[in-house]
């Protein structure tokens, strides 16, 4: 597997080939969806968003199986990212960092200047996450998800801020 992508994004040292998602890859989007959420977007879904250029989705694959993903829709100059997902097989290695952050960067290059999302206030791991990247926390909304009654965080991050680093 090519340890770059067709933007040159080196992914030294790791075993996974970063990729813009296309309709070819709907199997492996909606197997990893399945796994990894409990209200899962459907194939339809995903194929309905990428042949209408709703929203785009980058991955990360290995041994050409999908493991990573991050969907995202552009409106004007703002991402806001949909969904970011890592088989539990491959998860604790810096896989969403570092999938997180080359999107991040393409975003710049596709002249997005901010960055947003909302996320279960429960979910520590994906807090810590996008506080590495220092996103910031701009508002709350009460009893959001209907299944658990749980808030969700909305969450900032301007792109000229970013740490060139990350």
């Amino acid at each position: 597997m090519s340890n770059h992508t067709s933007a040159g994004h080196p992914m030294t040292g790791f075993d996974y080939e970063f990729a813009r998602l296309e309709l070819d890859d709907l199997d492996d989007l909606a197997a990893l969806e399945k796994i990894c959420f409990p209200h899962p977007w459907k194939k339809e879904h995903f194929c309905l968003g990428l042949a209408k250029g709703a929203f785009y989705v980058f991955g990360l694959k290995n041994a050409g199986r999908t493991v990573a993903y991050l969907a995202f829709s552009k409106k004007i100059d703002t991402m806001e990212i949909l969904k970011l997902a890592v088989h539990p097989d491959h998860r604790r290695i810096g896989l969403a960092k570092r999938l997180l952050g080359l999107v991040l960067k393409i975003g710049s290059e596709m002249g997005i200047r901010h960055a947003r999302l909302e996320l279960r206030q429960s979910n520590t791991t994906a807090r810590n996450l996008y506080a590495y990247f220092n996103f910031t926390q701009t508002s709350v909304k009460k009893k959001y998800y209907p299944d658990t009654g749980e808030d969700a965080l909305n969450l900032f991050l301007d792109l000229n801020a970013m740490d060139e680093n990350r």
